[in-house]
């Protein structure tokens, strides 16, 4: 849930589904929810994980690509701390921001210097008429698909131009690749304005869960607690969106799980989006998390 909608991991469903049952979260723009039906915030995320995998029952692993890990990570720390039968007996988190201290990149270091307040001020607006979601307050998606493409606008033009050669050429399995990933890459949806602020400071500012000051509800989160999870952490050597060593900051703060229970990934040669998608994950990544996912159960 950072501003794309669940089709983004149509091609990380598509690798998993030989080898296992896949469910998906779907989120709602939130410019479409009236204000009637309340508010959404981090901790509603995490209640929501943690009753999705109730929904779906004992023995559901569990996979976060991206923002979702801290959350995720979350709710497996307060299920295992209640010992609740439902826990996974495995989690996955793929590019995720643990611990953004680590090999901070551009979106890290904007986070720390600017702070809440100016991403409040500069960054949330009121959703206008005629939108179901009207005078809520919505971080808008166009915003961030903008901060992406200029972080890096290179890339961009010099994937355009390379989607011009393959139309010249004839080559029409690139062009189509090219065209089908910018489909999905710039539609955009809104986040809720207090879900995206809260998790700019707790994650992104404060630094809370590799810190120990991470609350859920009021009640101190302790990754500490996992022991019947496993866990595995995937990361892209070139990502410039979650740096190289953010996600793998995972396996410090599961102290208590034992070694076989752990391990790190680390993609040769793909940046944020090749974590979760494309020739190398499905080639190199999927066989890994397969094999570990068997090894738990």
């Amino acid at each position: 849930m950072s501003g794309h909608y669940a089709t983004l991991l149509r091609g990380t469903v598509e690798a998993m589904l030989p080898y296992h049952d896949v469910y998906i979260t779907d989120w709602v723009d939130a410019r479409t929810v009236s204000l009637s039906k309340g508010s959404f915030d981090l901790d509603d995320y995490i209640d929501y994980v943690t009753e999705m995998l109730h929904t779906l029952g004992p023995g559901t692993f569990v996979m976060a690509v991206c923002q979702p890990s801290v959350p995720v990570m979350a709710a497996v720390s307060i299920m295992n701390a209640k010992n609740d039968p439902c826990a996974p007996p495995a989690m996955v988190l793929m590019g995720g921001p643990i611990d953004t201290r680590r090999n901070p990149t551009a979106v890290n270091k904007l986070a720390e210097e600017r702070g809440v307040a100016w991403f409040r001020k500069n960054s949330t607006m009121t959703v206008p008429p005629p939108h179901a979601g009207m005078l809520r307050q919505v971080y808008p998606g166009f915003l961030q698909l903008s901060g992406f493409m200029t972080m890096n606008l290179d890339k961009h033009v010099d994937a355009h131009r390379e989607l011009f050669w393959h139309m010249v050429e004839g080559d029409g399995d690139s062009a189509d690749k090219h065209i089908a990933f910018y489909d999905e890459y710039m539609s955009v949806m809104d986040l809720t304005a207090e879900f995206y602020l809260q998790t700019v400071e707790r994650v992104f500012v404060n630094h809370d869960l590799p810190k120990g000051t991470f609350k859920h509800r009021g009640i101190a989160v302790d990754p500490s607690k996992i022991t019947r999870t496993a866990l595995m952490t995937v990361e892209g050597e070139r990502d410039d969106i979650s740096g190289v060593g953010q996600t793998e900051a995972a396996h410090d703060l599961c102290s208590s799980l034992a070694p076989e229970k752990k391990l790190h990934h680390l993609q040769k040669g793909v940046g944020h989006y090749g974590v979760f998608n494309g020739n190398k994950f499905r080639k190199e990544v999927v066989p890994r998390i397969v094999s570990f996912l068997n090894a738990q159960g």
